[in-house]
């Protein structure tokens, strides 16, 4: 019984030693941002919301590569609903180290290329085509493995449609959680045997 006891005990300061190197290679990045949320409580009672859904993998460190989904939607009492989505590849790049301001913090900037669209029900202002992102970000790490962040991203659909692009700027807040890679997993399974 010691000897689990201890055998987990070190697992768990292995895993909190490799957890402060959370963007490191070979780590997973799974979560999601939220953006554009509204729900009227007064005439015309509209509701939005935009939620974006990510996973990516650190091909060496401070660096992702991976994946996004986007859905969104705006909708308003006697009147059209637009739908928005998306699906492409996105980049993230975390600059230098912990920010002095706010200890366990991280500067970063992501880029996403992809396939989107903007389509409005009563047939006005529809874009379907490439989508292009790019904007700063901030993530704070309120565990080794779990990061809260403010995104401000500038998004562009060029398309086909009756409207031939559309563009915003968008300022969206995510969770994120950052899973160790396989090599800390293995570590940590031989360590506990």
């Amino acid at each position: 019984m010691k000897k689990k006891l201890l055998n987990l005990c070190l697992a768990t300061v292995l895993l909190a030693g490799t957890a402060q190197a959370q963007i490191q290679k070979g780590n997973v990045l799974v979560g999601g941002n939220l953006a554009n949320i509204n729900l009227g409580l007064d005439a015309p009672k509209i509701f939005s919301v935009d939620i974006t859904p990510k996973a990516a993998w650190f091909i060496q460190d401070n660096v992702a590569l991976g994946g996004y989904v986007n859905f969104g939607l705006q909708t308003a009492k006697n009147s059209s609903t637009t739908t928005s989505y998306g699906v492409g590849a996105l980049g993230r790049y975390y600059a230098g180290s912990d920010v002095e301001i706010l200890r366990h913090g991280r500067l970063f900037a992501e880029a996403t290329v992809g396939i989107g669209g903007v389509n409005v029900s009563n047939g006005g202002g529809n874009t379907n085509g490439l989508n292009l992102s790019v904007g700063p970000g901030f993530a704070y790490f309120i565990t080794p493995n779990i990061g809260l962040e403010t995104l401000l991203k500038y998004n562009g659909l060029v398309g086909f449609g009756n409207a031939t692009a559309q563009n915003n700027l968008n300022l969206s807040f995510g969770f994120q959680i950052y899973l160790p890679g396989q090599r800390t997993a293995n570590k940590v399974k031989g360590d506990i045997k």
